[in-house]
């Protein structure tokens, strides 16, 4: 009987212990579960979705891409309008720091804004730091120069020693640098004080984006500039996009998603249209370089 019950209390003893360990194991595991779960990075793209809004970094300088309407002191253009659209589609608001070109890189990179849009060109150089959106513009360089005298400028020979107004990390500054150009470098200046410079002959030239020279020498009529007849430049891109930081995925698949559309039914052709006096700069142009 003694040896009955002895063996009784063992089996007890033994499945307590049982129990304590399954129970011990299933928290354990639930531990790590928890653990796994809190541990998980939020992505780029989770934080935008919590926050409804994402950060843009642009000029608020560069007309007709992005600037400030002379009525209502908004901010608008071409780029500003698309960057609303896919941010609408996305179901968020863009807030929009407006900054020189040069800081909008290490902006992005640092994450003080989600991504930046100002007619920044896709280059190899820069896919291997950064990532960007589909391509939704494309274009190619031309040069502002005086009207009288073209500043002295025939061929690219004579940019030697001229000096050329930009910002120094644009690929159009890069061109400059190439044929032997004085740089003279402006911290987010507007458009009116780098064409003004030019007519008084502080600076000679202009190197930029074709679309947007032809619409300034429209908006300043008065002035003594033109676009030089004989100089037209490739750019080394692959056309203008929303550019983010490196490996953000799901952030670069919305935008995509988003752009793709705005593409496709032709909401990028009528801004494109309307900021851009009918021209249409979703197409690729058909150039001789």
């Amino acid at each position: 009987m003694k040896k009955l019950q002895m063996k009784k209390n063992s089996f007890v003893a033994l499945l307590f212990a049982f129990l304590v360990l399954l129970g011990a194991c299933s928290n354990d595991s639930e531990t790590k579960e928890n653990s796994t779960e809190n541990s998980k990075e939020k992505t780029a793209w989770d934080i935008v979705k919590e926050e409804g809004k994402i950060t843009v970094a642009t000029s608020g300088t560069l007309y007709p891409s992005s600037f400030h309407d002379s009525e209502s002191d908004k901010l608008t253009g071409f780029e500003v309008e698309v960057v609303r659209e896919m941010a609408k589609r996305l179901g968020l608001e863009a807030d929009f720091v407006e900054m020189g070109f040069d800081g909008m890189l290490t902006s992005v990179n640092s994450g003080q804004v989600n991504i930046a849009a100002n007619d920044i060109s896709i280059t190899d150089d820069r896919k291997e730091k950064f990532a960007f959106s589909t391509p939704y513009k494309y274009s190619f360089a031309t040069a502002i120069v005086r009207k009288d005298d073209l500043s002295g400028i025939e061929t690219v020979e004579d940019l030697k020693g001229k000096k050329a107004a930009g910002e120094a990390t644009t690929v159009y500054m890069d061109i400059a640098r190439k044929y032997g150009a004085e740089e003279v470098i402006y911290d987010n200046a507007t458009n009116e004080l780098y064409l003004r410079d030019v007519a008084a002959g502080r600076t000679d030239l202009i190197i930029n984006d074709y679309y947007l020279q032809m619409q300034a020498i429209e908006y300043y009529p008065d002035l003594n500039i033109t676009i030089h007849p004989d100089l037209k430049f490739g750019i080394p891109d692959d056309g203008v996009g929303i550019i983010m930081k490196k490996d953000e995925v799901e952030l670069q698949e919305n935008i995509n998603k988003a752009i793709q559309e705005m593409l496709a039914d032709g909401t990028i052709s009528e801004l494109s249209k309307q900021f851009f006096s009918g021209e249409d700069v979703t197409v690729k142009p058909d150039l001789q370089y």
